[in-house]
């Protein structure tokens, strides 16, 4: 009897960011064979991660999961766990406290973000390793993949895609995808 012939393991969906040639705040996204337009940090991208410098990090992000904000928003399925949004979600940016780089509820008087905004950014919000499993104060917080202003306006330092983009990427997501930045 002949033995089986292996089979090639299957490849891991992986999301590549790479600068847009001439354009330090907006980005190329690469997955599963597509390349979708992306806006990223004002300060472009950098290994040196600090809290409000406005930069992306150069890195290797497993995807944690995510919040849906689900009363304006439907995605396709996906394996990505997702929270729906609720108005008393808050995250957390200030590095002195116990809480940075986390998820807080109101009432939370230190630095925070609002998860449920009305400019829709965080319609869909993606939670990126950044920071998190191994979290160090100032090395930057709420690195985000969610989704973008008209026109690709830079982000604070997260990657943003349009609704109909990432539509077609989180079909393919689960935790522990990577998202891998590049120069």
């Amino acid at each position: 009897m002949r033995p089986m012939p292996k089979q090639a393991p299957k490849k891991r969906f992986q999301i590549t960011v790479r600068r847009a040639p001439g354009q330090k705040s907006r980005a190329l996204v690469c997955a599963g064979g597509r390349v979708e337009q992306a806006a990223i940090g004002r300060s472009g991208i950098t290994s040196r991660k600090r809290e409000g410098d406005g930069a992306t990090p150069l890195s290797s992000m497993a995807l944690l999961g995510g919040y849906l904000r689900a009363d304006r928003t439907t995605l396709p399925p996906t394996a990505l766990p997702l929270a729906r949004t609720r108005s008393s979600m808050l995250w957390c940016d200030a590095p002195a406290h116990a809480r940075y780089n986390r998820p807080v509820s109101k009432p939370f008087t230190a630095s925070h973000e609002e998860l449920m905004r009305s400019d829709g950014l965080y319609d869909v919000c993606l939670v990126m390793d950044w920071n998190i499993s191994a979290r160090g104060r100032n090395r930057g917080s709420a690195i985000f993949f969610h989704l973008n202003r008209p026109g690709y306006l830079p982000t604070e330092g997260c990657i943003a895609v349009s609704l109909p983009a990432m539509k077609r990427l989180i079909r393919f997501m689960r935790a522990g995808t990577r998202v891998v930045v590049v120069r």
